[in-house]
């Protein structure tokens, strides 16, 4: 039996996946780039297109490595955050710290409860002695 889970934290992680991409975007392309007309750093969003379809559906497993994936973009945040002399891009990166942060609780919450279901199982499943 499938544990109910909380289709709000899904919409919460699909809805800061997407707004994580479209500030990578934003924030490389437009608002402060590295270098003037530098958009090649602004490909680091790429890679968070590869968890969007699984997340959007629900998918368990997507979410759990998906939780795990977007720490990525969490590290760059920080660094940027207290490395980067642009008070624009730093400003950024707390956003991007914010909304990585938000996916991660979002997604740990959403597989909480089948965390827990799997859990109970293997308790109550009848131990071979060797």
């Amino acid at each position: 039996m499938t544990p109910p889970l909380n289709p709000l934290w899904r919409h919460v992680a699909a809805a800061a996946l997407v707004a994580l991409f479209i500030l990578c975007i934003v924030w490389e392309v437009w608002l402060a780039p590295i270098t003037p007309g530098g958009f090649w750093l602004a490909l680091k969003a790429l890679p968070l297109l590869l968890p969007l379809r699984g997340v959007v559906r629900g998918n368990l497993y997507t979410m759990q490595w998906a939780s795990m994936f977007i720490l990525l973009w969490f590290m760059e945040g920080v660094m940027r955050a207290w490395s980067d002399t642009n008070p624009v891009s730093a400003a950024l990166a707390g956003v991007e710290i914010a909304l990585s942060l938000l996916f991660y609780v979002s997604a740990i919450l959403y597989c909480r409860p089948a965390k827990r279901a799997a859990k109970a199982r293997a308790g109550k499943a009848p131990r071979s002695t060797p």
